[in-house]
């Protein structure tokens, strides 16, 4: 089977909440723009070029999107270029946007949204995206203080129909406790890839137990982050790609994937090659024997 017939069903399922989604999925920040994301001077992404991205990782069995009001760069927005691509939405497809940070016109980034900030964040990302509600709506997180305020904002919008599900970003386990006692939370997305320390992991764990969606981020580009991946893989990742005849980009990917059945993977991509490639990991077998090395590594942690 080629990387070009194999769809995001290989990878299996999970549930957000009640919406069930194929365990790879597609991360838009990268959709926007050549390069490094959310810099000043990034060269807009060719806009035919990202529409057809996004149709053909549906075509793939994509069902779950996940972008941000603040992915933009000059001239692209990627809640646009998902609205323009996709609509009118597929019932079984899932869009997960983040709130919290937001960026002015000219890109440079705001303080964070307060309570009564994010209704505000939330109908920026209706009006992008041409929904009546979001699917799911993390809020991302900077810091270790207290979230009540904000999270029950959004708990409040849910309320109201405006959200269906709600989630977290980039948080520490206490915030996760935190978050439940207002509402309940279907999603964790936090840095995760090869080198994970044994917080990150035992985190992991933790949300496995409790049925709630781990959705790594920087997955494959690990210390390169919004840069993208770099090209300093040690030789245990490049030889076990080799054995599998695929990149060391797709070997990250299905590790990542082995670490729980809770675990959804959102690659991000401009490129109809590298996008076929990162659905093809979600059918990737990996060994005991390979996951053993794997684990060890630590040059990638946090």
């Amino acid at each position: 089977m080629t990387a070009q017939t194999i769809t995001a069903a290989a990878s299996g399922t999970f549930r957000l909440g009640d919406l069930r989604v194929n365990r790879v999925g597609f991360g838009a920040m990268r959709l926007p723009q050549h390069g490094e994301a959310f810099v000043a001077d990034a060269v807009p992404r060719d806009r035919d070029q990202a529409i057809g991205v996004l149709r053909r990782a549906v075509e793939l069995g994509v069902n779950h999107i996940d972008t941000a009001a603040f992915y933009f760069s000059p001239l692209r927005s990627a809640n646009e270029l998902i609205n323009r691509a996709l609509a009118p939405y597929g019932d079984d497809l899932v869009i997960t946007t983040k709130v919290g940070p937001g960026r002015d016109p000219a890109g440079q980034w705001l303080p964070h949204a307060t309570p009564e900030q994010l209704r505000g964040q939330v109908e920026e990302n209706l009006r992008q995206l041409g929904r009546d509600h979001l699917d799911v709506v993390n809020l991302r997180i900077v810091g270790t203080n207290s979230i009540a305020d904000r999270f029950g904002a959004l708990a409040e919008l849910r309320k109201a129909g405006l959200i269906r599900h709600l989630g977290l970003s980039n948080i520490r386990p206490h915030h996760l406790a935190e978050a439940q006692s207002i509402a309940p939370v279907v999603c964790v997305q936090n840095m995760y890839g090869i080198g994970a320390s044994t917080e990150q992991k035992e985190f992991l764990r933790i949300c496995g137990e409790q049925g709630i969606a781990f959705v790594p981020f920087y997955s494959i580009a690990g210390t390169g982050r919004e840069g993208g991946a770099t090209a300093d893989d040690s030789t245990e990742v490049q030889a076990i790609a080799r054995a599998h005849g695929v990149s060391a980009a797709q070997i990250r990917l299905a590790w990542t994937l082995h670490q729980g059945a809770h675990v959804l993977a959102i690659p991000g991509t401009g490129d109809p090659e590298h996008l076929a490639q990162n659905v093809a990991a979600g059918a990737l077998r990996l060994s005991a024997d390979e996951l053993t090395v794997l684990d060890s590594l630590r040059h990638a942690a946090t």
